[in-house]
């Protein structure tokens, strides 16, 4: 969370001190009018179903149980994360995360404790996207999914298989499946909910999160070290010129 909401700092900063002219449109959203109005749907669907409903979560649920939620739903993404971690190249990884789903699950109360962590085993999360990314596949163009929010054409094709390997997807009792969707939702809308007064200072609230998801995927493809760009480059070479 901590590092999503400095990615999104930067990017309300960025979005600040430079934008792009209204006539024309970024290479990486060439769909930019069509996402502009699915973004503006899925707000106000937000505003009046899932919005109020994770105001409420947070302000009902003390925050050592939604912590302990945010930890068995992480803990059910674990399969995925070992899968991808291994065909990343990265096999230690992938043997922490399963053993990370172990510990865990035996001994963190399904998951709800996060037990590993205080055992120095620090979790690796991937997504298929990600193990896209690495093999080489382009990102293509930015796309707003309705009523699932931001992703690149590359992810957008592969969230279907996303889901299939949640160990909550094979569950059989759709009944209480289908209410551990809903609370899932509702625990990831809660823990969004401190970045909306950051959006509220962009002039634009659209090109911001755009813009902070493209630079938060990129971290994450890059596990914390993405190629430096020109501005980059030029930045710490200025940084360097004024250390004395």
């Amino acid at each position: 969370m901590t590092r999503t909401i400095c990615i999104l700092i930067t990017g309300i900063l960025l979005t600040g001190c430079a934008s792009v002219p209204p006539d024309e449109t970024p290479a990486h959203d060439p769909w930019e009018a069509l996402n502009r109005k699915t973004h503006r749907f899925n707000n106000g669907f937000d505003r009046v179903t899932l919005k109020p409903i994770a105001k409420g979560y947070r302000k009902v649920i003390p925050e050592p149980l939604r912590n302990g939620v945010t930890n068995f739903f992480r803990n059910l993404a674990t399969p995925r994360s070992a899968v991808n971690n291994f065909l990343q190249g990265k096999p230690a990884h992938g043997f922490e995360e399963i053993v990370r789903l172990v510990v865990n699950t035996t001994f963190g109360i399904g998951g709800l404790i996060d037990i590993a962590k205080y055992g120095g085993l620090e979790a690796h999360p991937e997504d298929f996207g990600q193990t896209a990314a690495v093999w080489g596949v382009p990102a293509g163009p930015f796309v707003i999914i309705p009523l699932l929010g931001p992703a690149s054409l590359r992810g957008g094709i592969l969230y279907p298989l996303e889901i299939q390997s949640s160990l909550l997807y094979h569950y059989n009792n759709t009944s209480v499946r289908d209410r551990l969707y809903g609370l899932r939702a509702i625990e990831i809308r809660a823990r969004l909910l401190p970045l909306e007064d950051m959006m509220k200072d962009s002039a634009d609230p659209y090109v911001t999160m755009r813009e902070s998801f493209l630079q938060n995927r990129e971290f994450l493809i890059y596990d914390g070290n993405p190629p430096q760009s020109d501005d980059d480059a030029l930045f710490d070479e200025f940084l360097e010129e004024e250390d004395y």
